[in-house]
């Protein structure tokens, strides 16, 4: 251990209802590793938490010794920033409880759930949290994000239907934020990322949706981009909020729905999902599934909790991952020309692009609401140079690196939640002047000392 000696651990462990692992330990290997293969780093103790205690304790004794402070949920951090080198790893996932109350469609939520396991009990009820595409990304990196996903055009953000969030302090203490208490600690809370402390528990309001959807994808040969995304353009336009899309560029999965013979080639696809009754559903995405000549149509009727892991087998634990994103307006021809240019250079069976449609809930809540910003967008671009191992990494992000800078004129913002460490100038992009200063402000109230700091950190004023 680097910054910390043995008899320190052993103090801390004495005190613990988890676990402390440190290197020598059994378990240690298995959880320092996070979903993203690129990232290999050793922390010098792993506090694998399962009571708010144990998390008070964890920070304050990050704090007495003077570690990095790395905080790990789903561990789905793209740059690798829930895990350090040297420091302390404090580990939520033994924090998995769920409680559905379906009468009051409230959701009460520990800090180390999946969504999988969010999804499973309130499908139950035919209810759900506007959430993620990848069943086996943790909920609360997710929700301080922001939280995009299937049914947020229809429902909002995951933080629009967050109603109080507890967050462990740098001082080691819980506090309780919701509109009304400390609502200025929620206000950051919903979109500043974890800057403000460990967030223990959650409660969300939940939205009826399912337990059947019509859901599932289209694909087209790349030949065909320009005129898919074109009428894709054209048929989402005044869409109703039920409607959320992705397009979607990759070279076809091998997987048991995909045909052999269109396996490794390059494909552009409309994945969609309809939060509301099926057959109505059926008929509007009709005319989309009809343009051109499609390859393979996925659409049919099926579970909410099915659509909701179609993208697991694309985002597997221990592959290379790296993402540049951004945000535009409109999807011009020149931008349209920009995507079908580069989409067709995909050479990875794991590189893609999902360029998300924003509006509907989403932009109809105030840009000063929350921290969030960039409800005003019109899409969100997902550039994912990925590779099943380190081999050929480094094109992949190069690709992703070039596709992005082609698309830079029409840049707008970014999602902080697709950030790598890209510098404090993204950082304060990403929120734009007067939020980034208003998180400024808030971090110097609950953090002065950037305890929090392995995170897109927004420094004390």
């Amino acid at each position: 251990m680097a910054a910390v000696g043995d008899p320190a651990a052993a103090a801390l462990r004495a005190t613990f209802e988890g676990e402390v692992l440190v290197p020598a330990d059994g378990g240690y290997e298995e959880h320092r590793r996070v979903w993203n293969g690129s990232i290999d780093r050793h922390p010098a103790v792993i506090a694998r938490c399962a009571s708010v205690a144990d998390v008070r304790a964890a920070v304050r004794f990050g704090r007495d010794h003077r570690l990095t402070i790395a905080v790990r949920a789903g561990g789905h951090s793209f740059p690798g920033l829930s895990t350090c080198d040297g420091g302390l790893l404090i580990d939520l996932r033994p924090m998995n409880e769920v409680r559905v109350d379906p009468a009051a469609r409230v959701l009460d939520a520990q800090a180390g759930v999946l969504l999988r396991e969010v999804d499973e009990r309130t499908q139950e009820h035919g209810l759900a949290v506007p959430a993620g595409i990848v069943s086996h990304t943790g909920l609360a990196g997710l929700t301080l994000g922001g939280g995009i996903g299937w049914i947020m055009r229809k429902y909002g953000l995951t933080i629009d239907s967050l109603l109080s969030a507890d967050p462990v302090t740098a001082d080691g203490d819980v506090v309780r934020a919701g509109e009304d208490e400390n609502a200025e600690l929620f206000w950051g809370l919903r979109g500043g990322g974890g800057n403000f402390g460990v967030v223990t528990d959650f409660r969300f309001r939940l939205h009826p949706v399912g337990p059947q959807v019509m859901a599932g994808a289209t694909f087209w040969s790349m030949d065909d981009a320009e005129e898919v995304l074109r009428a894709h353009r054209d048929w989402i336009t005044d869409c109703a909020d039920e409607l959320m899309t992705i397009v979607v560029q990759r070279l076809a999965p091998a997987l048991p729905v995909v045909p052999a013979e269109l396996v490794g080639r390059p494909v552009i696809a409309v994945a969609a999902c309809w939060a509301g009754d099926v057959d109505e559903g059926r008929e509007v995405l009709q005319p989309m599934r009809d343009v051109g000549s499609p390859v393979l149509d996925l659409f049919a009727p099926k579970p909410f909790l099915a659509h909701q892991q179609m993208f697991d087998p694309s985002f597997r634990h221990g592959c290379s991952y790296y993402v540049r994103s951004c945000d535009v307006d409109v999807l011009t021809d020149e931008v349209i020309d920009v995507v079908a240019e580069h989409g067709r250079m995909i050479t990875s069976p794991m590189s893609s692009i999902a360029l998300w449609q924003l509006g509907g809930a989403v932009a109809r809540v105030a840009d000063d609401a929350t921290a969030f910003t960039g409800r005003s967008s019109g899409f969100t671009f997902d550039i994912n140079g990925n590779t099943p191992t380190a081999d050929g990494f480094e094109d992949q992000r190069q690709w992703a690196r070039d596709y992005w800078t082609a698309l830079a004129p029409f840049h707008t913002g970014v999602y902080v939640n697709f950030l790598m460490e890209e510098g404090s100038s993204r950082v304060r992009q990403s929120y734009g002047d007067a939020t980034y200063q208003r998180l400024r402000a808030l971090k110097q109230a609950y953090d002065p000392s950037n305890v929090f700091r392995l995170n897109q950190n927004i420094p004390p004023d």
